[in-house]
């Protein structure tokens, strides 16, 4: 598997690729009925691995896919009950887009919950666009 561009480096560069791939994915919700489905924010997380890919450059093949949605969406039923944050589109999909970089060993569990607890802590901000200001 080959990385053409590897992920970010900082928490706030995460919170800034998350908005940009969440941007990306919810392009795909007017064509939905194209496959008799009608898509909604609450189901982008399905497709959070295929931004994953995306975003780093990763050819879409099947081993790289699999390892990216089944790291993803696995957790994802895993935590789904106990975990009531991910009822929240952005939030779900932010999970899924981090477990997908865990998948295909990008980074490692340490720096995944870093990352998911950064996320939490800034949903509210992250959902108004907001960027943090430091001094």
């Amino acid at each position: 598997m080959k990385v053409k561009k590897q992920p970010p480096q900082t928490n706030e560069q995460w919170i800034q690729e998350i908005r940009a791939a969440w941007k990306d994915a919810r392009e795909v919700i007017p064509y939905g009925h194209m496959i008799g489905h009608n898509m909604t924010d609450q189901e982008l997380f399905h497709i959070a691995h295929c931004e994953c890919l995306n975003f780093r450059g990763i050819k879409p093949g099947k081993k790289a896919r699999k390892k990216a949605s089944d790291a993803a969406l696995t957790s994802y039923v895993a935590n789904l009950d106990n975990e009531p944050l991910l009822q929240d589109p952005l939030m779900a999909f932010a999970f899924c887009y981090i477990l997908s970089h865990y998948g295909l060993g990008l980074i490692d569990e340490p720096r995944s919950r870093e990352l998911l607890g950064y996320v939490e802590e800034h949903l509210e901000r992250i959902k108004a666009g907001q960027t943090l200001v430091t001094f």
